[in-house]
C-alpha cells in the first residue's frame, strides 16, 4: 500500500516515513501543501497523512481541492490539541479520521489499518488471503497449507497489490505508480522480472493461484 505524508515538520515527518516502512507500507514525504497536493492529485495513494498547518498551502484548502476533484483516498488529518474548528472543519471538508498531536505509534497504524479496511482493502492487520493463499506481512512471505517461502520487499509489495485487487487487471503502469512512484523511470522489464519471480515462488508451494498476463496490458490474478 501506497501512503503520502504532508508534514512541515521535518523530524516528524522523516519519523513518520520510516515508522511506516518498517511497516511495510511504501511512502512518499512532502513538507508543503503545494507539493502535497500536487502528489495527491495523482490518485495513486491508499491513504494521505496530512498535517493542517502547513506552508504554501494548509491541510484544508488542500484537502477541499481533493475533494473537488473527486479523489476519494481516504485522509487521516494531524492536528494540535487546540485545534477544535479545524478538527470539524477538516471532517465536514471530507478528511476520513484524524488524530492529535502527540499521538502514539500504535494508534496512528491502527487508525490507518482502519481506513484501510472501510475501503475494503485489507481483510486483517497483519495478513492478505485469497483462496486459501495467504501474504503475511509480518514475515513478508507467502504461505498455503504450511508451506511458507519469503519475498523480498518488491515481491510482497507487488503481490499485495496483486490481492488487493484479485478480479481486475492491473496495468504496468500502475503498478510502477504504486510500487515505485509516479515520477519513477523504472522500465516495464522491471516487473516481468518480479512477476517472473513470483510464479516460481507461487509454483514451489504449490499454489492453485496463478499470475496471469493480459497481453499489453498488465497482470491479474485466477
Amino acid at each position: 500500500m501506497r501512503l503520502l505524508v504532508v508534514e512541515d515538520e521535518v523530524q516528524l515527518a522523516d519519523a513518520l516515513t520510516e515508522i511506516l516502512k518498517r511497516n511495510r507500507y511504501i511512502v512518499d514525504t512532502v513538507y508543503n501543501g503545494i507539493d502535497g497536493l500536487d502528489n495527491a492529485l495523482t490518485g495513486v495513494y491508499d491513504c494521505i497523512i496530512l498535517d493542517i498547518m502547513l506552508p504554501g498551502m494548509n491541510g484544508i484548502e488542500l484537502l477541499r481541492n481533493i475533494r473537488k476533484e473527486k479523489i476519494s483516498t481516504p485522509v487521516l488529518l494531524l492536528t494540535a490539541r487546540s485545534e477544535v474548528e479545524d478538527k470539524i472543519n477538516g471532517l465536514d471538508c471530507g478528511a476520513d479520521d484524524y488524530l492529535t498531536k502527540p499521538f502514539v505509534t500504535g494508534e496512528l497504524l491502527a487508525r490507518i489499518r482502519a481506513l484501510m479496511r472501510r475501503k475494503g482493502e485489507i481483510i486483517d492487520e497483519n495478513k492478505l488471503e485469497y483462496n486459501g493463499l495467504e501474504l503475511n506481512r509480518n514475515t513478508c512471505s507467502i504461505i498455503r497449507e504450511g508451506s511458507e517461502l519469503k519475498l523480498s520487499l518488491k515481491e510482497y509489495q507487488i503481490m499485495e497489490l496483486l490481492i488487493s485487487n484479485p478480479k481486475q487487471i492491473l496495468p504496468k503502469e500502475r503498478i510502477i505508480e504504486k510500487i515505485w512512484g509516479y515520477e519513477s523511470d523504472v522500465e516495464y522489464n522491471n516487473i516481468e522480472v518480479y512477476i517472473s519471480f513470483l510464479r516460481k515462488k507461487l509454483a514451489v508451494i504449490s499454489s492453485p493461484i496463478q499470475i496471469k498476463t493480459a497481453r499489453g496490458i498488465g497482470y491479474f490474478l485466477e
